[in-house]
C-alpha cells in the first residue's frame, strides 16, 4: 500500500470514526436554538444552544424592547407567571387578566390579542376565576392549522395562532369545560382550571388540572384531548375506581367518589420518541389531615409513566407516602441522557419541595441512585389520622436545601428580645426533622409549603448533565384547630364564624389578616358589598379557589360574619347536607399558611433565604451551591439570599438567566462556576421563567415582569434583552 492510499483510508478512518462518537454522544436529536414550548423545548430542560450572548459579553446586554399589557391590578395582587413561546419570529404571551399576545419577537410589536372576556355580557367579575397562568401551547398539523392552548378559567381554549380568534371546530366554539368527564358529584359547581400550559403528543392535547386543596377538591384526573375536535381521547383515573391499579391503597372503597385532588398542576414532559409521558402528581385533598384518606393514596405524590397514545400506566413511583404536609413535586420534570456506572442512561429528573432531587431510569422506573424507606414519627393528636409509618428518603444527590429546624438554626440577626421569643415559641410547637406529624399545638414545616423546589422548576443543561435549581429555605408554621360545624339551626350570627373556619381560615387565618401569599380581608366590607362578594367567591381569584359549590345560605352566613352585615346576622340558617357535604366536614382546619416569622416581620431562621444550586445528575454530586437574591434586612449582612419563584435558564454560551427575586433584579451567572456576572433591575419583580431566543440572526433574552407576590407591585410587561447593533 502506497503512503496517499494510506493517508486516505486513515482520514476516512478518522471520519467515521468522529462520526460514530457524534452519535452516540449525542443521542438527543431535540432543537434546543428556539423556545417553541414552555420549559424550552420537548425534553423540559430550559437549555439554549445559542451562543450569541456569552459570558465575555453578558454584561453589555441592553433593554431591546418592552411590552405593556395593560391590565395589571396592584390592590388584586395580580402577577405573570407566563413563560412565553416564539413560533416562527412571533411571541406568544398571556397578562395578568388572561389575554394572550401575539408579539413580533424582534420588536415587541402586537400582531393580535385575544380576551377571554370579550364575549360576557354578564358580570366579568364572576364569570370565572382569574387564574395564573404558567404559559401557552403551540400546535399544528404541520401544514396550515396553527393552534394555541391554554386554560382560562375552567375552559381550555384554542385559537388560531396566525389571528387570535377562536377556532370554532374545537369544543363548543373555540373551549372545552374542563369540568367534562370529570365523575363526581356537583363537580360542575368545583374549582377547576389549568395553570401550567398543556402538552402535545402528536394529534393529542393532554392536560392535567388545578383544583381546590380543599374537602370540596374535583378529581385530578389526566386527560387527552383531539387536538382538532377537543373530544377526550383516553382519561386517567389519579384516584383510582373498582377494578384499576392502586385502588387498594385507600382504606376507604368509595375514596373515589368523594376525594379530589391527586392532580397534576405543575405540567408534564413528554418523550416524544418513546411516546411516553412523564406526569407529576400533587397531594390528595384535602392537604393537611388524611383521616378521611387512610392509605397510601396512590397516585397522589407520584411521577406517574403513561403511555402518551392511549392513557395505560407504564410505571409509577411515589414519592411521598399518605402526604399530610403539602409536599408534592413542584414543577414540571426534566428529561435528560446521564453517564451512569459506565453506561449512557435515558434518565427523568424530578425536583421537590422537600428539596430532594429523584432520577429515574425513563423506561422501567428504577431510581439511579439509592432510595430508602426510611421509618417516621407516627404519633399525633388528630383523632382519626394515620400518618405513614415510612417515607422514601433518596441518598443522592443531597438534598439541596436545610430539612430539619431547631434552637439552634434561629436566626442570629435579631434583636434579643426576638431571638428569645423565637426560641420559646420552638419550645412549645412541634419540630425537628422533615415529616413531623401535625399537631394541635403547631408543627414546624420546613422546608416550608412553597418549597424547596418550586414551580419555575430546573434547568438542565444535555451536554454535561448538570441540574441548575433555585430553592426557598423558609419555615413555617402549622396549627390545627378543632372544627365545631356549623348546626342544622341557628342564626347567621352563629354560622358565619363557623363557615368561615370550615371554609376560609386556611388561608385568611383566624384574624382575618392573612399570612404567606395569601391577603387580609379584615377591610374586605370597603371593597366588597354582599352581592359583590358572593361573585366573587363563586368564581374565586388567583390563588382562592372557587366556592360556587357551597350552598347559597353558607356564603350569605359568611358574608354576613366577613363584612359585618349587622343586619343579615340575626337571619335564620337551616342546612342541608347531602352525603358528599357531610363527608366534607372535617374535624380539624389549618390555622393558615403563616411563615416563621417574628412580630415585626422578620425569618425567624437563620439564612440563607433563598440557594441556586448546580448538580452533577451523572455522579449525584454538587458543582457549586451559593445564597440567591437580596434579602434587605437591618444589622445583618449582604448576600443571604432570599424568598424565590421562577425558573432558570441555561445556555451553551456559558450562562445561567434568572429573575424569581423580590428584589426586581434579573440576573445571569457563569453556568461553571456560579459568579455572578451581570444584573439589571426590572419594572417589577419576574416570578417566571425567562426564554431565550433568535430572531434574524440576533439572540434575544425576555421575562414578564408581573410582581404581586410576596408584597410586592403588580406589574403588566415583558422586556426583551439583547446585545447592542454597535
Amino acid at each position: 500500500m502506497n503512503k496517499i492510499s494510506s493517508i486516505k483510508i486513515t482520514s476516512a478512518f478518522l471520519i467515521l470514526s468522529c462520526v460514530w462518537l457524534a452519535c452516540n454522544n449525542n443521542n438527543d436529536e431535540t432543537d434546543y436554538s428556539g423556545w417553541q414550548k414552555a420549559t424550552g423545548n420537548s425534553n423540559g430542560n430550559k437549555y439554549s444552544s445559542l451562543t450569541e450572548i456569552d459570558t465575555n459579553n453578558v454584561n453589555t446586554l441592553q433593554v431591546a424592547w418592552e411590552f405593556h399589557t395593560k391590565d395589571d391590578d396592584t390592590a388584586a395582587h395580580s402577577q405573570i407567571q407566563c413563560n412565553p413561546i416564539i413560533i416562527d419570529g412571533v411571541m406568544y404571551c398571556t397578562s395578568p387578566m388572561l389575554k394572550v399576545f401575539a408579539l413580533d419577537a424582534a420588536t415587541g410589536t402586537q400582531k393580535w390579542e385575544y380576551s377571554p372576556y370579550d364575549t360576557i355580557t354578564e358580570n366579568k367579575l364572576g364569570h370565572f376565576n382569574l387564574n395564573n397562568n404558567r404559559g401557552v401551547t403551540y400546535w399544528s398539523d404541520g401544514k396550515d392549522d396553527k393552534r394555541i392552548f391554554y386554560a382560562a378559567g375552567p375552559y381550555l381554549v384554542c385559537l388560531d395562532a396566525n389571528t387570535g380568534k377562536p377556532v370554532q371546530s374545537f369544543g363548543d366554539s373555540g373551549k372545552i369545560d374542563l369540568h367534562d368527564g370529570l365523575q363526581m358529584d356537583g363537580v360542575k359547581d368545583l374549582f377547576v382550571t389549568e395553570t401550567s400550559p398543556p402538552s402535545v403528543y402528536k394529534n393529542l392535547i393532554i392536560a392535567g388540572t388545578r383544583v381546590s386543596e380543599g374537602m370540596d377538591a374535583a378529581p385530578g384526573d389526566i386527560r387527552a384531548y383531539d387536538a382538532q375536535t377537543g373530544k377526550i381521547v383516553w382519561q386517567f383515573h389519579t384516584i383510582p375506581h373498582p377494578g384499576e391499579a392502586g385502588y387498594e391503597t385507600w382504606e376507604d372503597p368509595n375514596a373515589y367518589k368523594y376525594t379530589g385532588g391527586a392532580n397534576n398542576w405543575m405540567g408534564m414532559t413528554i418523550d416524544q420518541k418513546r411516546g411516553i409521558a412523564y406526569i407529576p402528581i400533587g397531594s390528595a385533598s384535602m392537604d393537611f389531615y388524611g383521616g378521611k384518606r387512610r392509605g397510601s393514596n396512590l397516585f397522589a405524590d407520584c411521577m406517574l409513566a403513561l403511555d402518551a397514545a392511549t392513557g395505560k400506566e407504564k410505571w409509577h413511583f411515589q414519592y411521598l407516602h399518605h402526604d399530610t404536609w403539602d409536599y408534592d413535586p413542584s414543577s414540571a420534570p426534566v428529561l435528560l441522557t446521564v453517564n451512569h456506572d459506565g453506561k449512557k442512561i435515558d434518565a427523568v429528573a424530578q425536583t421537590t419541595k422537600t428539596g430532594f432531587v429523584f432520577l429515574f431510569d425513563r423506561d422501567n422506573g428504577e431510581p439511579l441512585f439509592p432510595v430508602v424507606e426510611t421509618p417516621m414519627d407516627t404519633v399525633t393528636d388528630l383523632i382519626g389520622e394515620k400518618i405513614w409509618p415510612t417515607q422514601p428518603i433518596p441518598q443522592k444527590p443531597l438534598p439541596q436545601v436545610r430539612q430539619s429546624l431547631t434552637a439552634k438554626d434561629v436566626n442570629p440577626y435579631l434583636s434579643k428580645p426576638e431571638y428569645d421569643s423565637v426560641v420559646k415559641l420552638l419550645n412549645t410547637v412541634h419540630t425537628g426533622r422533615m415529616f413531623t406529624p401535625q399537631s394541635k399545638t403547631g408543627t414546624i414545616i420546613f422546608p416550608g409549603f412553597d418549597g424547596g423546589a418550586e414551580y419555575g422548576g430546573p434547568a438542565v443543561d444535555p451536554e454535561t448533565g448538570i441540574l441548575y435549581s433555585n430553592c426557598n429555605q423558609m419555615a413555617w408554621i402549622l396549627q390545627m384547630f378543632d372544627i365545631n360545624p356549623a348546626e342544622h339551626e341557628m342564626t347567621f350570627k352563629d354560622a358565619g364564624p363557623k363557615l368561615y373556619q370550615q371554609n376560609c381560615m386556611s388561608c385568611h387565618g383566624q384574624d382575618r389578616k392573612g399570612g404567606g401569599n395569601y391577603p387580609s380581608i379584615v377591610d374586605i366590607n370597603k371593597k366588597l358589598n354582599k352581592d359583590q362578594f358572593i361573585s366573587f367567591i363563586n368564581a374565586g381569584r388567583r390563588m382562592m379557589p372557587s366556592f360556587q359549590h357551597l350552598p347559597e345560605m353558607d356564603k350569605e352566613a359568611i358574608a354576613s360574619y366577613v363584612l359585618n352585615l349587622t343586619s343579615e346576622q340575626n337571619k335564620k340558617y337551616e342546612s342541608k347536607l347531602t352525603a358528599i357535604d357531610s363527608f366534607r366536614i372535617l374535624p380539624y382546619e389549618i390555622s393558615g399558611y403563616n411563615k416563621f416569622y417574628t412580630k415585626t416581620g422578620a425569618p425567624g431562621l437563620a439564612p440563607p433565604w433563598g440557594v441556586l444550586n448546580a448538580i452533577n445528575l451523572n455522579t449525584g454530586d454538587y458543582e457549586w451551591k451559593q445564597n440567591f437574591g437580596e434579602e434587605e434586612y437591618k444589622g445583618a449582612p449582604a448576600n443571604l439570599g432570599c424568598e424565590n419563584y421562577g425558573g432558570p435558564v441555561v445556555t451553551k454560551g456559558g450562562l445561567i438567566f434568572i429573575g424569581a427575586t423580590k428584589d426586581g433584579m434579573f440576573r445571569a451567572y457563569n453556568k461553571r462556576t456560579g459568579k455572578l456576572l451581570w444584573q439589571t433591575k426590572l419594572p417589577a419583580a419576574a416570578f417566571a421563567t425567562s426564554a431565550t431566543y433568535e430572531v434574524n440572526g440576533k439572540q434575544y433574552v425576555v421575562i414578564a415582569c408581573g410582581g404581586g407576590k410576596m408584597g410586592t407591585s403588580s406589574g403588566d410587561s415583558y422586556v426583551a434583552f439583547a446585545l447592542s447593533d454597535k
